[in-house]
């Protein structure tokens, strides 16, 4: 239901933490992480087991990222190659 959601959301911003997608799509954490085992299973994304620390807590978490997806490149003048 929130697959395609969430594979946007990675689209635009690349790699990024199951809670953060969470929070700035709207969806629930159990509804993110459904959507990434769907997407998991299908290959389109690659999820790592993450642990954090903040305040002294341990937070488990997942990375996530869209599995041979190179974002366009960014608006603006380039170096020129040697």
């Amino acid at each position: 239901m929130y697959t395609q959601q969430v594979l946007d959301y990675l689209k635009k911003r690349g790699q990024e933490v199951d809670r953060k997608i969470a929070f700035e799509t709207g969806i629930s954490l159990i509804q993110v992480h459904n959507s990434l085992k769907e997407l998991e299973k299908s290959k389109k994304v690659f999820t790592c087991s993450i642990t954090t620390y903040e305040y002294g807590e341990k937070t488990q978490g997942l990375m996530c990222r869209i599995s041979g997806y190179i974002p366009p490149a960014a608006p603006g003048r380039k170096t020129a190659a040697k």
